[in-house]
């Protein structure tokens, strides 16, 4: 593992140092002149992002303090939102530049054959006299406000780079406000066969990916369980992803969701990053705040049972998920709600007759188009899908990881309500 490791980290610097150099060269070099202050400007912002994200990203291995991290850290992954959109922006522009140069090229040519047409020849009246002559049409505008030396080719860098850079800064900004604000409550029926009289109109609040960590922190924490609580579902399940750094780091970050409050109580089960952050101290921790743990364990409610089962990252640290335990010795004829962070798990929920299984962990994408990659790790990347006899429910997170930014993928806490079909 450590071996693959250090072979894949070079080539992913090296892949990030092109890409930085070719957006570098589309914005900086080819819309500026050398020496000028905006070459240095542009040029300064180019190597002060890449040294950012690194040091981020390589500060908690090497030991630095996590204040100085979460300091590091938004520069960092701001940077990488924005540099992302950048490059879709020059991407875009490769179509674009050539176009509008043409059509600069075209523009100016026809103002310039306007400019030295011949006089026309006088014209004269049978007595002798010239004739008067309507005045010369005005000079064509061409439309292009540029100064004289400035070329076509440098004006239309200028006006697709300039375009992408206020595209993208604004996208990153709207997108990263959309998370700060905290998650939006989003609401889903679900009709279950087996689901008595009793229990139609149960509600779940599904929060998934809160990670709260170096970007995200204690203030966060608190909007969350704010929107959870005002949804006064009778069962809350924080379905992993909670947070990315250790107990020691988090303990006054995790504190507020102390607060969670549901008739049923909060269930909890891992995600993938728990185990990258400790999850031995963390399932011990979260049961101090008052959140029931469900590793590879069922409890039965009143009208159904609810079943939870490790993450499949587990596997690796003899901690995985197993659900036949989980299970095990119970009346098939209940209905059953499973707990399973990852969407992949519901393979395993169909074997088992598992009728619905709430998961998170693809964060809908996050950032826009990264949802295309996300389909193609997950059989369902947000929403409601049925496979077989057991449904699928997937939240988008209410919080982010990386970039504290999303684009076409707004968080959510998701009230799921269940519906008898007795009713």
């Amino acid at each position: 593992m450590v071996i693959v490791f250090v072979l894949v980290i070079p080539v992913i610097i090296a892949l990030m140092g092109v890409l930085h150099w070719y957006v570098w060269r589309r914005l900086v070099r080819d819309t500026t002149a050398p020496g000028t202050l905006w070459r240095r400007l542009g040029t300064a912002v180019f190597v002060a992002g890449p040294a950012f994200m690194l040091t981020a990203f390589l500060g908690s291995w090497a030991g630095l303090p996590f204040g100085l991290v979460r300091v590091l850290s938004w520069p960092a992954y701001l940077w990488i939102a924005v540099a992302l959109y950048l490059l879709l922006g020059v991407l875009a522009g490769e179509v674009l530049r050539p176009a509008l140069t043409w059509l600069l090229r075209r523009r100016a040519t026809r103002a310039s054959a306007t400019a030295q047409a011949p006089a026309p020849e006088p014209v004269t009246v049978p007595d002798g006299t010239p004739a008067s002559l309507p005045a010369d049409p005005p000079a064509a505008d061409t439309g292009v406000a540029a100064p004289a030396d400035l070329s076509r080719r440098m004006f239309a860098a200028r006006l697709v780079g300039g375009a992408a850079a206020a595209v993208a800064v604004g996208t990153v900004g709207y997108g990263t406000y959309g998370v700060l604000r905290g998650p939006r409550v989003k609401r889903v029926t679900v009709p279950l066969a087996t689901l008595p009289r009793s229990a139609h109109g149960f509600r779940i609040a599904v929060v998934s990916d809160i990670h709260l960590g170096p970007v995200l922190g204690r203030g966060f924490a608190e909007k969350v369980v704010a929107t959870v609580n005002s949804t006064q579902a009778d069962l809350i399940a924080v379905v992993g992803d909670l947070v990315d750094g250790s107990v020691g780091e988090l303990r006054s970050s995790v504190e507020p969701l102390s607060a969670l409050r549901a008739r049923h109580g909060a269930f909890f089960v891992t995600g993938n990053h728990e185990y990258i952050s400790g999850a031995e101290q963390w399932t011990e921790h979260v049961q101090e705040l008052g959140m029931k743990l469900l590793a590879n364990q069922r409890v039965e409610l009143p009208a159904f049972d609810l079943a939870g089962v490790n993450d499949v990252t587990g596997e690796d640290h003899d901690d995985g998920p197993d659900l036949a335990t989980a299970l095990a010795d119970r009346d098939p004829s209940r209905t059953s709600v499973l707990l399973a962070h990852q969407p992949v798990f519901v393979d395993q929920a169909v074997r088992h007759g598992v009728d619905l299984q709430l998961s998170g962990h693809t964060h809908g994408g996050q950032l826009w188009p990264m949802n295309y990659v996300a389909e193609l790790a997950n059989p369902t990347v947000a929403g409601l899908e049925r496979y077989g006899d057991t449904q699928l429910y997937v939240s988008r997170g209410a919080g982010a990881w990386g970039p504290p930014t999303r684009v076409g993928a707004p968080s959510d806490v998701t009230v799921v309500e269940l519906a008898s079909l007795q009713a």
